[in-house]
C-alpha cells in the first residue's frame, strides 16, 4: 500500500493532507531521516512528529468507559470515542465498540477495526462469559441465584428463556453476575424481573480479560497475549 494512502487510512488526515506533511518534513524514519511518499518502510519504523504510527489495521483496546458515556458515533453528549485520540474516528476500516455498555454503566468496553474479531468476540459460538457487578436498590432475595441459574427466567416481551447465569451475593445489596449470552440491557432487565432495580452497573471482565489497574477514561493496546487470554477460557 502507497505510503500516503497508509497514514490517511491510519487518520492522520485526507491524502492531501498527508502528501503536505511529506512535503513539510513531518514523516521521518525512526532514526529522524525525512521519509518520502514513495518510500516503503515498515510500519513499526515510520515517525510523524517523531512519534511512532497507531497501530495498524488489526487494532483491538481496551477501554474503562465512565458512567455518562454513549457507545455511538452520532448521538448527541459525551461518546466513548471522546476518550480516544480524535484521528481515530478516521480510521479506515472505522474502530467500532464491539457491543455496547449503556450510558449508566462503566468498565470493561473493547474496541476494533477487524470485523472477523468482532464477529468472533460476540458471537455466542464464542460463549465469552460477561462479569458484572450490580449495586441494587433492594436486599437480593434468597431465590434470586437459583432464579438466574435456573435456565428458565423470561424477560418481558421475549419468548426464549435466558441461559443460566451465576450470581454471587457481594453484600446484601451488591451482586457479581456472569453472563453467558448479550442481550439487550440484560442484567438491568433480570433484576427487574426478579423484582429488583440495578442502580449502579459495571462490568469486570469479558472472556479471560480483566481491567487491571486501567483508570475511568483510560485506554490500552491490546498485545498478542491479551487476545489469546481473551478467549482462552473459552477454548
Amino acid at each position: 500500500m502507497k505510503l500516503v494512502k497508509h497514514l490517511a487510512n491510519l487518520g492522520y488526515g485526507s491524502r492531501k493532507e498527508v502528501a503536505q506533511m511529506f512535503r513539510a518534513g513531518r514523516i521521518t524514519d525512526a532514526r529522524g531521516e525525512v521519509l518520502y511518499a514513495d518510500d516503503q518502510p515498515a510500519h513499526a519504523d515510520i515517525r510523524v512528529d517523531a512519534e511512532p504510527l497507531d497501530p495498524p489495521p488489526g487494532l483491538l483496546l481496551m477501554l474503562h468507559k465512565p458512567v455518562g458515556y454513549t457507545c455511538s458515533r452520532k448521538d448527541q453528549g459525551r461518546l466513548v470515542y471522546d476518550l480516544l485520540p480524535p484521528r481515530f474516528r478516521l480510521r479506515d476500516p472505522l474502530l467500532s465498540t464491539v457491543g455496547r455498555l449503556d450510558r449508566d454503566t462503566s468498565g470493561l468496553l473493547l474496541l476494533t477495526d477487524d470485523g472477523q474479531l468482532l464477529h468472533r468476540i460476540t458471537s455466542p459460538k464464542s460463549e465469552l462469559a460477561k462479569v458484572y457487578v450490580a449495586t441494587l436498590a433492594q436486599d437480593l432475595a434468597d431465590d434470586v441465584a437459583a432464579q438466574f441459574a435456573s435456565g428458565t427466567l423470561l424477560l418481558e416481551s421475549e419468548h426464549t428463556p435466558l441461559l443460566p447465569a451465576e450470581l454471587e451475593a457481594l453484600a446484601p445489596r451488591r451482586a457479581r453476575l456472569t453472563l453467558h449470552e448479550g442481550r439487550y440491557h440484560q442484567v438491568r432487565r433480570m433484576f427487574a424481573a426478579v423484582g429488583n432495580h440495578v442502580e449502579a452497573l459495571h462490568r469486570e471482565r469479558i472472556g479471560g480479560l480483566d481491567l487491571g489497574d486501567l483508570a475511568p477514561g483510560q485506554w490500552r493496546v491490546l498485545g498478542e497475549d491479551e487476545r489469546a487470554r481473551l478467549f482462552q477460557a473459552a477454548d
